[in-house]
């Protein structure tokens, strides 16, 4: 017995994510990029607090995701920086 293939793709099990604001996203995963080339200078949590406060009204996914493409963050490195900088942003405001 043979069974049929079937020709459709995998549907991908992550949802689009979707910022509130694209641009500012795209700024915030820019400047942590660049301060990334400055390696020795900044840490990553530096880096991840720096994008936490630009996009901070952004959904976690959205904020975990520019924590990996920015801060060059694992994913979950990424969601315990998310955490950590909630808390330190909640302390300053």
């Amino acid at each position: 017995m043979t069974s049929a293939s079937s020709t459709k793709e995998p549907e991908s099990s992550e949802p689009k994510i979707t910022p509130k604001d694209a641009i500012q996203v795209q700024k915030a995963v820019a400047l942590g990029k660049e301060m990334m080339k400055n390696g020795d200078e900044v840490t990553k949590v530096e880096v991840a607090m720096v994008i936490y406060e630009q996009i901070h009204e952004e959904s976690r996914e959205v904020i975990v995701r520019a924590f990996i493409e920015g801060a060059n963050l694992t994913p979950k490195g990424a969601q315990t920086y998310f955490y950590n900088c909630k808390r330190k942003f909640r302390k300053r405001s």
